[in-house]
């Protein structure tokens, strides 16, 4: 079973965020189970800091803010808020393997100042995110 942790908030397309402790920055990843479904990660296109983005749940048209590749495939990478991008996880430049060893920590991929914290209500839970997977196994 894919691990998971009840403090993030779960896209259907298999990202996380979790709000940080001041509540104004929305750290972005993808999922233990996205990343041991892709294989191993091979590079990953980071977004422009200063990027707006629209939130992957809550458009028709969100905004593709990064891209993971594999040697399976290659992912895009949603986020969960609008807002923009104010970081990105320098050390998956020369490290991506990260995100296979350290999903929810050291494989973080960008983070969000939001323009609007309330879209993460459309986010799953992690009971909602582990009914996800098990429909889709």
């Amino acid at each position: 079973m894919s691990e998971l942790h009840n403090d993030l908030k779960y896209l259907t397309s298999h990202e996380w965020a979790r709000i940080e402790e001041d509540g104004t920055v929305v750290t972005v990843g993808i999922t233990d189970y996205a990343q041991d479904k892709l294989g191993d990660v091979v590079y990953i296109e980071s977004p422009e800091i200063g990027l707006t983005v629209i939130a992957g749940n809550t458009s028709d048209k969100p905004t593709i803010v990064s891209v993971v590749e594999s040697v399976k495939a290659a992912s895009d990478i949603f986020s969960p808020v609008s807002g923009k991008v104010i970081a990105v996880n320098a050390l998956l430049e020369d490290a991506p393997e990260l995100i296979n060893e350290s999903p929810y920590e050291d494989g973080w991929l960008f983070k969000i100042k939001p323009s609007n914290l309330n879209e993460l209500e459309g986010a799953l839970d992690t009971e909602a995110y582990t009914a996800q997977i098990a429909e889709n196994q």
